[in-house]
């Protein structure tokens, strides 16, 4: 029995195909088209997940898409009449669309794959939902789903038990946490969508100074973590814009350009909301505790992205353990509406261990075989060697060891937005200038943006304040305090606090002393496990840098041809594919490097 889900036309557009229960392909649309959050039609995602699968269209019994056109288009057209006149422009630009496209998706996704098979359709939070119960590792457990809009539900608080998913509570939309939060993000100068992590990121640069203006005028809390946002200050509901002008009167200053400089003001804004959101987010996780009775939480929804948010409610909202899916954003809706379609709609059964889950590390996208990587290798002309493993890791390691950058490419790709060591960038986490080298020379984003550390499972507790597994980066934990070096914040503030001394792993350390961390375990990645070993055979230290292989504004590198681009596109020394290794200074001059920079800029 093949079930293949769809998420699409919003952002990060995705498709997932589940077979007999087992989770075979799931891939995001923008690591094929490479336009960063594709929200179109996922083409070339399905065609892959077909061809992972071994079958054609044909062999699918169910097509799922993750959320209910109908109920959506209701909200809409309702908000527009609860604003008007005011919302006019944006009416006009809105609705043709849904009335030439969104509203006939049963019909388009017929055309599209030459489907005749049936066509389901599940609520978005109930995708939500789903992609969260279903592959934890909880035979029961409370589901809480947070993020911007589905249909009307912005938040649902449910419970999972074996193969059957009941949602209890919801709220609804205009009274959205991911939309106040993506408020403010776009009030930093950052872009909706897509730059959420950074306004977490910089956070820690500020102090919470406006907690208290936020709570008094932009969101009532309850004590259950029920909120409702006072519409004045924002303007998504039919606006063209997050922030009404009297959202920047209340704060004193307009709204930061997108790509501006946050000044300390900002970074004090980012704190005080990053406070709010996570009052509230463990306030609800605490509701769900009450109102279930279950030990275990399993988290969705993009809000359930907020890593920092994550350990407040493992920490202090009475839960033995937390679960959040990798792909937690509309992309993992694909995945979780196949699951509930096998579950829920087809009845079938469930057992969980308590233990593993079933996301299979969230390897779940492409791989490529020697021959199609040597084919692409060949054809620019590049300069590589093929090593035997035990070669290729000492030499990986070494260069590491030496300073040197690492672009590493392995196995099948990463779904959802983390790279976990497959489509990765490696460094040293203990040199002073690796922070700064990264962001600048590679990444071109941001100087004030952390970087994530990938550890030897067995020593996560020798480096950090953290007792269990971490293997998708959605938690953090604080360096050891035996790990840290003397750090005097006073007197310093905002950037001039990154250039402090923090800890012997200084490339990982945040200012606050908090990482983002990834647990590596050998049954789940055997080889990337086997480099950090080495790593730690020639330094003592099994913590490298792990950050996604890809630049500012492009979608993680998919295939063996994005890496060899991003390669010779920015100061990365050495590039490992599988089995070959490439070092810089031995390439050729790399033609497509002016019309590559030139397409990124664009983007």
């Amino acid at each position: 029995m093949v079930v293949l889900g769809i998420s699409a036309f919003y952002h990060d557009s995705a498709a997932a195909l589940v077979r007999d229960g087992d989770i075979v392909a799931a891939a995001q649309q923008e690591r094929f088209s490479r336009r960063k959050g594709d929200e179109g039609f996922p083409r070339e995602a399905i065609a892959y997940c077909l061809q992972e699968a071994g079958i054609g269209i044909g062999e699918v019994d169910y097509v799922v898409f993750y959320d209910k056109p109908l109920v959506k288009f209701d909200r809409i057209l309702a908000s527009y009449i609860h604003t008007a006149p005011k919302g006019i422009r944006s009416f006009l630009m809105a609705i043709p669309v849904w009335l030439k496209q969104k509203l006939w998706i049963e019909e388009l996704i017929r055309k599209e794959l030459r489907y005749e098979g049936q066509v389901l359709f599940s609520s978005h939070h109930q995708a939500h939902a789903a992609s969260a119960f279903y592959p934890s590792p909880f035979e029961r457990a409370a589901i809480l789903t947070v993020d911007g809009a589905g249909e009307w539900n912005t938040t649902t608080i449910g419970r999972g038990e074996k193969n059957h998913i009941t949602l209890l509570k919801h709220i609804d939309f205009p009274h959205s946490l991911g939309l106040l939060y993506s408020a403010f993000t776009y009030y930093c100068g950052f872009k909706v969508n897509s730059g959420e992590y950074k306004l977490m990121g910089l956070a820690p640069y500020g102090e919470p100074k406006y907690v208290d203006l936020i709570k008094d005028h932009l969101v009532k809390i309850r004590d259950d973590g029920s909120f409702e946002l006072n519409e004045r200050y924002f303007d998504y509901i039919s606006g063209l814009v997050m922030i009404s002008r009297r959202f920047e009167k209340l704060f004193g200053q307009k709204a930061l350009p997108q790509g501006g400089t946050p000044t300390q003001f900002y970074m004090d804004v980012a704190a005080s909301i990053q406070v709010v959101t996570t009052e509230i987010l463990v306030k609800m996780a605490r509701y769900a505790r009450e109102i279930t009775g279950e030990r275990y939480l399993c988290l969705a929804g993009g809000v359930a992205l907020n890593c920092v948010a994550n350990s407040h409610i493992l920490r202090e909202s009475g839960f033995d353990d937390v679960w959040v899916q990798p792909a937690a954003g509309d992309a993992g809706g694909a995945l979780g509406a196949a699951l509930a379609v096998w579950y829920e709609y087809l009845g079938n059964s469930r057992e969980a261990d308590g233990v593993h889950d079933f996301q299979k590390g969230s390897y779940l996208g492409p791989s490529y075989s020697e021959e199609k990587i040597e084919e692409i290798l060949r054809a620019y002309g590049a300069v590589y060697e093929k090593l035997d493993e035990k070669e290729l890791l000492e030499r990986t390691a070494r260069a590491m060891v030496e300073g040197k950058v690492v672009g590493w490419f392995q196995g099948r790709s990463e779904f959802g937005p983390r790279a976990l060591g497959n489509r990765s960038i490696l460094g040293d986490a203990r040199r002073e200038d690796m922070q700064t080298t990264m962001n600048l020379k590679i990444k071109f984003r941001e100087s004030f943006r952390p970087f994530a550390p990938a550890v030897l499972a067995e020593d996560v507790e020798e480096w950090f304040e953290w007792d269990r597994s971490s293997p998708y980066m959605l938690f953090v934990a604080d360096v050891r305090e035996k790990h840290r070096l003397p750090f005097a914040k006073e007197g310093k503030t905002g950037l001039d606090l990154l250039k402090q001394p923090r800890s012997v792993l200084q490339a990982i350390t945040h200012v606050d002393f908090s990482a983002r961390l990834q647990t590596v375990h050998r049954e789940t990645n055997p080889r990337f496990y086997a480099l950090l070993e080495e790593f730690k055979r020639l330094t003592g230290c099994g913590v490298v840098i792990n950050t996604s292989f890809n630049v500012r504004g492009e979608p993680i590198v998919n295939d063996p041809r994005d890496a060899y681009r991003c390669f010779m596109g920015t100061n990365i020394d050495v590039l490992v594919v599988e089995d070959f290794y490439l070092e810089k200074s031995k390439q050729p001059p790399f033609k497509e490097l002016h019309t590559w920079k030139k397409t990124l800029i664009a983007d």
